[in-house]
């Protein structure tokens, strides 16, 4: 009966030593991957991070500039929106003046058409009294 416990332990052996084998040859896979990525890693991620900040104070300047050439532009566009108003005002001013002149152009045309009628209707009357 010993002798069977012995050969059941020493099967029981031989099957966890044959299944821990593949497992622990990838796990020494794996850890020398892992090993070699970290080396990259400690390699390449400076290079990185400096191109980061590089880009970084790339697009904080454009920023800035960007921020300017705004600034500057809404100061233009004021300034032609004022010239815009100005423009108006001073086409209500000649409408407003143009159409008192057709007024008066009218009025005064109206005035010798009937100075013209009076002395025309006075010249014919004259000679015929």
């Amino acid at each position: 009966m010993v002798d069977l416990a012995v050969i059941i332990i020493a099967v029981a052996v031989v099957v966890l030593v044959a299944t821990l084998v593949p497992t622990i040859l990838q796990v020494k896979k794996t850890a020398g991957q892992s090993e070699r990525l970290l080396i990259r890693l400690n390699h390449e991620l400076p290079g990185m991070l400096k191109d980061v900040k590089e880009t970084n104070e790339n697009i904080r300047a454009l920023t800035d500039q960007a921020r300017v050439s705004v600034d500057r532009a809404t100061v233009f566009f004021d300034a032609v929106g004022e010239v815009g108003q100005t423009v108006n005002q001073v086409n209500q001013v000649v409408r407003g003046k143009g159409g008192a002149v057709m007024i008066g152009l009218t009025s005064l045309f109206a005035g010798l058409k009937a100075v013209t009628s009076t002395v025309r209707h006075r010249v014919h009357k004259e000679p015929s009294e």
